[in-house]
């Protein structure tokens, strides 16, 4: 197949996108297909005819993930052409003439819905679940709303946006980007005193927060494939809780699959997995993370629709738990997103 990885972008998670984007490219070169790994705005500036032909290595260059999130001012200085639009040089054209487009974006402007919706209008395939379940779990209110109305346990929180009032008295708590991800953005607040500095510290990357009820337990995560879940992993920093350095330095937390808790936990755990899977309207894959209290009562933080493929990624290790391998992952997920336009 002829396979576009679109990775990069102007997010915050530009550095996790692109880590992703590399090792998926070279599993499906490993697999024998034919695939163009493409920065979503820097784009590609020589000829495009045969592109798909061109014997080089599209990953080389490729940096890790560093401990602090990128300077996007700076990566929108290195754009020729005006940086205000998204798309970079012949993006869309290269998109158009592969079978597939393989989402690595993660956060803005790659999962909350855009590029999808931007695709189904020019006809291109991609994977993962579609615009509009893309918006609906990218919205962290909007998500806990859907919670509520099917159900699903989460931590007591309200929506706040800049330059609203609000009223909250319960500490510690959780402040959070309400379009968010990677942790970028999130405090765990123990008094009022610490409350003005987080807030602060939210809105400087976007709009819209969330501060809800903090839930002293343990962190685990569940992936959803074709309606399936994969085994419960356990996540444990070494320290702090699990922030974007702990998510992507190594050695910065301890993952254990299948984690271990009792067969009725983890059951119950996946059920719940694959009931947020629906409520939120998902296709094809996504990843749901979870905090199980002192109590035993597991509650669903958010849902991931883009997960994260890195060296040092949740879903790869679940899927490799049950016997399926990277390679085979990334196929996989392409198989299975095809089904959309079947």
């Amino acid at each position: 197949m002829k396979i576009v990885v679109l990775a990069g972008g102007t997010s915050t998670e530009r550095d996790v996108s692109l880590s992703t984007g590399k090792m998926i490219y070279k599993a499906l070169k490993n697999k024998g297909h034919q695939v163009v790994l493409l920065d979503v705005f820097l784009g590609y500036q020589s000829e495009t005819t045969n592109i798909f032909d061109i014997d080089k290595d599209w990953a080389e260059g490729l940096g890790n993930i560093g401990k602090d999130n990128p300077d996007i001012n700076k990566i929108k200085s290195l754009r020729k052409g005006n940086p205000d639009h998204f798309f970079g040089p012949r993006v869309l054209e290269i998109c158009q003439m592969a079978d597939i487009v393989y989402l690595a974006l993660h956060g803005e402007n790659g999962e909350d819905g855009k590029i999808q919706a931007s695709f189904d209008l020019m006809g291109i395939k991609y994977t993962g679940t579609d615009y509009a379940s893309s918006s609906i779990a990218m919205d962290k209110a909007v998500s806990k709303e859907l919670f509520a109305y099917y159900n699903i346990p989460t931590p007591l929180g309200i929506h706040v946006k800049k330059g609203e009032a609000y009223d909250w008295d319960t500490y510690p708590c959780v402040v959070k980007v309400n379009n968010g991800g990677s942790s970028v953005g999130v405090s765990i607040v123990n008094s009022p005193s610490e409350m003005e500095p987080a807030i602060n510290n939210a809105f400087s990357y976007g709009d819209q927060l969330i501060i809800e009820q903090y839930i002293k337990g343990r962190e685990f995560s569940v992936g959803v494939i074709d309606n399936k879940a994969l085994p419960v992993i356990e996540i444990a920093p070494i320290s702090g809780f699990y922030d974007y350095k702990n998510k992507y330095q190594e050695g910065s937390a301890i993952e254990t699959c299948p984690a271990d808790i009792s067969s009725s936990i983890a059951d119950e755990m996946q059920q719940m997995a694959v009931k947020v899977f629906h409520a939120l309207r998902l296709k094809t894959y996504a990843r749901m993370d979870f905090i199980l209290d002192e109590e035993g009562r597991i509650y669903c933080l958010e849902a991931n629709t883009l997960p994260g493929m890195t060296p040092t990624s949740l879903l790869p290790q679940e899927a490799l738990a049950v016997g399926i391998d990277f390679e085979a992952l990334c196929e996989l997920i392409i198989e299975i997103s095809l089904k959309k336009y079947s």
